[in-house]
């Protein structure tokens, strides 16, 4: 699959990154802005902070608009040991640093599995979730798919290939129908400055992740959200999930594959409206 995708508009990048300078807490480097009810973004494995930057522009209007660089990412401090459980606790004690009040949490993939973490320490850290194009068990049924995702991932690092090598191909598995082409850019952008460490790490983080038997726990309003042509996460599994919690939303964007908030962001950010208009009004 060959996709289009432009260099990064340069003075876009400058533009945002004014609008958007980059914070520190807690060891964590983020990007914050807007006032009122917290929205925090918890990027994906292969992601940023400043892959959210649509949805804080859009969010930001009405809300604070807060996006996390994972640790180990951008410039926030590795942990000593990467699991969901540290990233989990490195969650709950940004939030903490920056004295966020029951913040709604939008978790993509990986973010989704911190996110639920959290939940299932601290059912009450959040005022709603939103888990996007995530599991509750990584590999669920199959656990030869799991360990196809982690050799198709780390496989060519080992053979001594570069993430900004490695990033076009990757990305060009992921979407889905017609995806945005600066979205795409972007999404190669945050790949290929990925530290290859933590990325290693955090892929190698999701083994053994279930947490399908504290679905029913989840008690905050939860919003869950697949792509129809997800690889990652498909949105058959995703509709399980969402039986699973009590009064969930859950939404399929059609045509659409892993990286939603990229690849469509309009049908994204719309989806994410109707829900924070009723959890955060």
């Amino acid at each position: 699959m060959t996709l289009e995708a432009g260099p990064l508009d340069a003075d876009r990048v400058d533009a945002d990154r004014a609008a958007w300078p980059v914070r520190h807490a807690d060891g964590i480097c983020y990007l914050s802005g807007g006032q009122g009810v917290p929205v925090v973004f918890l990027h994906g494995v292969g992601g940023a902070a400043h892959q959210f930057r649509a949805q804080l522009r859009h969010v930001g209007r009405q809300r604070r608009a807060v996006a996390w660089d994972m640790p180990g990412y951008g410039g926030s401090t590795p942990l000593p040991q990467v699991t969901v459980d540290t990233l989990a606790a490195a969650l709950g004690g940004f939030i903490a640093a920056l004295g966020l009040d029951r913040p709604v949490l939008v978790g993509h993939s990986i973010g989704g599995m911190i996110v639920q973490r959290l939940l299932a320490e601290a059912p009450h850290a959040a005022r709603a979730v939103v888990l996007a194009q995530t599991s509750a068990a990584f590999g669920g049924r199959d656990p030869a798919w799991a360990d196809q995702f982690i050799r198709d991932r780390l496989g060519p690092l080992d053979r001594g290939h570069r993430l900004e090598d490695m990033a076009p191909a990757m990305v060009a598995g992921l979407v889905g129908d017609e995806p945005d082409p600066d979205g795409i850019a972007l999404a190669q952008d945050c790949i290929a400055r990925a530290p290859a460490p933590a990325y290693r790490s955090t892929v190698r983080a999701m083994l053994g992740f279930d947490l399908r038997d504290a679905l029913p726990r989840i008690a905050v309003p939860t919003l869950v959200l697949s792509g129809t042509k997800d690889p990652n996460a498909p949105a058959a599994a995703m509709e399980r999930m969402a039986a699973r919690i009590p009064g969930a939303r859950y939404v399929a964007l059609e045509g659409v594959g892993h990286l939603a908030h990229l690849e469509q962001p309009a049908r994204f950010d719309a989806a994410l409206d109707t829900f924070l208009q009723e959890v955060a009004p």
